[in-house]
């Protein structure tokens, strides 16, 4: 006897999950079924009342803060569980009322009809490398700020360097240098300073941490090859690889790009046709990481010392595609730079041809064996 579906809808929480029923079938009923606490313990107890040999529950829940640790337990026991982008969920446009329990419904309803898209699950150890991955970026914000604070402090004061005041050893002899006609003034200037060293040494401390633990990871072969590139350095590369993920799970970069929220919006009616900006409904994290590695194609073509000997540990036919990104996107972006096109714009539209080139490159490493 064929086994009857039950779409189970559930809201999840920090301390609670709010959960729907759908029966199979275009006219199946659709009913909530109760609130839970946010505990595994209260989720398989449900799971356990819901079961039944004629039954086959389908679970599924938006993505959000709470993690994957749901989906891990259900599919760990036997059950069938999707997470589905919130962004992606189907809203009519007049509905103006909003409840955990209407949430509830609606996911059991739409995920019965098809139309909910799951997104991709990581594995434990490809997260753990991303939670490392954005301990580092976190830190990289607070060493900026700390920067920006201090730039602040010394605005006020009337202090301004004369060179170019980016972070070098001569600005930050001048730093050492300064004298305030006030102790305080003293004070908050080395606190200043105190902040900034330590946040350095802990952005240090983070990407030690990477390099140490990246090679032993299934996708290691991928953040080496992907290094073949121009403006891909190892933060960059396993910063992409942890957010994406399987990159060779899209069967064309065009996939990629929207992935990546890098491909234009549109808004077209009849004879009407208007594109705007990206669309911007990917993974920002990548996205920003891309956008900082396109404007390493602002000069000419060329291979240096520090490329060189990353190339020397890829095979050619990786080496071969890294070169002619360079050909066609120091080109592209000379070009576009050329017709009056601000180099904001320019290098977002690098960004996404580079993404091309990403996919290539990853689908010349052989796939790594399933992780356990």
């Amino acid at each position: 006897m064929a086994k009857r579906s039950m779409f189970v809808g559930m809201d999840v929480h920090k301390d609670s999950i709010d959960i729907s029923l759908a029966e199979e079938g275009r006219d199946g009923e659709v009913r909530h079924y109760g609130g839970i606490p946010g505990d595994l313990e209260a989720l398989a107890k449900v799971v356990k009342a819901l079961r039944a040999p004629t039954r086959r529950l389908r679970f599924v829940y938006e993505a959000g803060p709470c993690g994957f640790g749901i989906h891990r337990y259900l599919t760990a026991q036997g059950e069938e569980c999707v997470v589905v982008n919130p962004s992606s969920m189907p809203k009519r446009s007049g509905d103006r009322i909003k409840t955990d329990r209407r949430d509830g419904d609606a996911l059991a309803r739409l995920h019965r009809a098809g139309e909910l898209t799951a997104i991709y699950i990581p594995t434990d150890e490809d997260e753990a490398i991303r939670d490392l991955v954005r301990a580092r970026e976190d830190a990289v914000g607070l060493s900026t700020q700390a920067k920006h604070r201090l730039k602040a402090f010394l605005l006020r004061q009337g202090r301004r360097y004369p060179g170019r005041a980016g972070w070098t050893r001569p600005y930050r002899r001048w730093l050492a240098d300064l004298s305030f006609p006030l102790a305080p003034q003293h004070i908050a200037l080395q606190e200043y300073r105190d902040t900034i060293d330590e946040t350095e040494r802990r952005v240090e401390r983070l990407t030690d941490q990477l390099r140490t633990h990246t090679p032993a990871w299934r996708w290691a072969p991928v953040v080496e090859a992907l290094q073949a590139l121009r403006g891909v350095s190892f933060v960059t590369a396993v910063g992409l690889v942890a957010e994406i993920g399987d990159i060779r799970r899209f069967d064309h970069p065009r996939q990629l790009m929207a992935f990546l929220g890098l491909v234009p919006s549109e808004y077209s009616s009849g004879p009407s046709v208007r594109r705007g900006g990206i669309t911007k409904a990917g993974n920002p994290h990548a996205r920003r990481l891309l956008a900082e590695a396109a404007w390493a194609y602002q000069g000419v073509p060329r291979i240096g010392r520090q490329m060189l000997y990353r190339q020397e540990a890829v095979p050619k036919p990786v080496c071969d595609i890294a070169w002619k990104a360079q050909l066609r996107l120091t080109s592209r972006f000379r070009k576009l730079v050329a017709r009056g096109k601000a180099k904001p714009k320019v290098a977002t539209a690098v960004a996404r041809e580079l993404t091309g080139f990403i996919w290539a490159i990853a689908r010349e490493v052989p796939a790594p064996p399933a992780s356990t």
